[in-house]
């Protein structure tokens, strides 16, 4: 295995064992609960040339319009955030990110050189926190499944100053945990979109059982992950009556949930405004059984808003988040941009096209000119879709999630 996190054979890169660590989407075998992988089936390539036919040219930096301390955009809004997709592919099929009518054995992900390689991530991410990134999030697709992940995590921890994360949907973090945590991960957030097994069997549609997602949990705080973040995206009528329930299983525990409104991301997920249930609704439902207030953002731009549990004489009963890109659109403070599994820079969750910079990288650009890449990128950065979201625009071809991380 090389540090670039491909196989010396020239395999994909990617680990393909079935059974407990991986149970992918495909058919169960036994009654251990092993599951066929279809990944490791071989699958139509996208070519080089289709990702530059959907690249946007990168624009020139202006002149002097940086003065070297703060990299804005047009709105006047700093760059803190970068994520990370480090591969297109998941052994889950969430229906609201990679239903499996689509994304199923024959989908077309990125062929094994397509992908940019962990010191090729690196190099990009070192200019990203030359301009004022912080935190840096590694994302999927399902991270774990890019065989040396924390390979990259330590490559990535020498970097001074940031704040280094990965979202994980947890199938592979029992497993992992302790290998990243030593490694240098600060922070885990991991996907459970339900406690209740059938309608998390469901969501997830491989019939991965939620005991499975709570003893990674587990185990990633005996790895010394202290307060492990746990995202739930919340569907009408698919799992809203679990949103008290898993509130309850957290509290008073320093892990904290988020509850994230159903949102129209890439153009597969079916999405209807009908299918959402506001924020608002979920913190009154939670604080008709635990009483909570709101509390201070811990920095400017931070996605969830974070309510404090207030139970009388309970000063531990800790917190939860929500995330509200529907009904309370947080464009106007928005400091991230994402870097997708194949090199591009995507200035916005719901962007339709992205800046290939691994073009530049392949094509011997120096560091400079990759900076200034970057620089011309961000500043004339105009995003606002959630602003001016509409049925219309909900139907616009975006790119996928699991491309470019949530």
């Amino acid at each position: 295995m090389s540090s670039a996190g491909v196989a010396e054979d020239g395999g994909a890169g990617f680990d393909t064992v079935g059974c407990d660590m991986f149970p992918c989407y495909g058919n169960r075998t036994d009654t251990t609960r092993r599951y066929t992988l279809y990944m490791v089936a071989p699958v139509i390539p996208i070519t080089k040339a289709d990702t530059s036919a959907r690249a946007l040219p990168i624009p020139a930096a202006a002149a002097g319009a940086f003065d070297g301390t703060t990299l804005r955009d047009t709105r006047g809004r700093p760059i803190r955030d970068l994520r990370i997709s480090v591969t297109d592919r998941c052994n889950f099929r969430c229906t609201y990110c990679m239903p499996k009518e689509v994304f199923d054995q024959n989908y077309q992900y990125l062929p094994h050189a397509e992908v940019l390689s962990f010191e090729e991530i690196e190099r990009i991410a070192r200019v990203a926190v030359g301009l004022g990134v912080k935190k840096i999030r590694l994302t999927g697709g399902e991270p774990l499944l890019r065989r040396g992940i924390e390979d990259l995590v330590a490559m990535l921890a020498q970097i001074e100053g940031i704040d280094l994360t990965l979202t994980t949907n947890g199938s592979a973090l029992a497993a992992k945990a302790a290998k990243l945590k030593a490694a240098g991960l600060h922070r885990l957030t991991v996907s459970l979109d339900s406690l209740d097994d059938k309608t998390f069997r469901s969501m997830n549609d491989v019939d991965y059982p939620v005991d499975k997602v709570l003893e990674a949990i587990d185990a990633a705080n005996a790895a010394g992950f202290a307060q492990v973040k746990i995202n739930m995206v919340v569907k009408r009528g698919v799992n809203d009556h679990d949103i008290v329930p898993m509130a309850r299983r957290f509290h008073g525990t320093k892990n904290i949930v988020r509850f994230i409104e159903f949102m129209d991301v890439g153009a597969t997920n079916g999405w209807r405004m009908d299918d959402v249930i506001p924020s608002r609704e979920v913190v009154a439902r939670i604080n008709a059984v635990f009483p909570c207030a709101p509390a201070n953002p811990n920095h400017v731009g931070e996605v969830a808003e974070r309510w404090k549990y207030t139970d009388a004489g309970n000063e531990d009963a800790g917190e939860f988040g929500v995330i509200s890109s529907v009904t309370e659109a947080f464009c106007s403070t928005c400091t991230r941009a994402r870097l997708s599994t194949d090199g591009s820079i995507y200035t916005c969750l719901f962007a339709q096209r992205g800046y290939d910079l691994k073009s530049l990288i392949r094509g011997g650009a120096s560091g400079d000119a990759l900076r200034e890449a970057f620089i011309g990128i961000w500043q004339q950065r105009r995003d606002n879709y959630s602003e001016v979201r509409t049925a219309e625009t909900a139907k616009a071809k975006k790119v996928e999630m699991s491309f470019i991380g949530g």
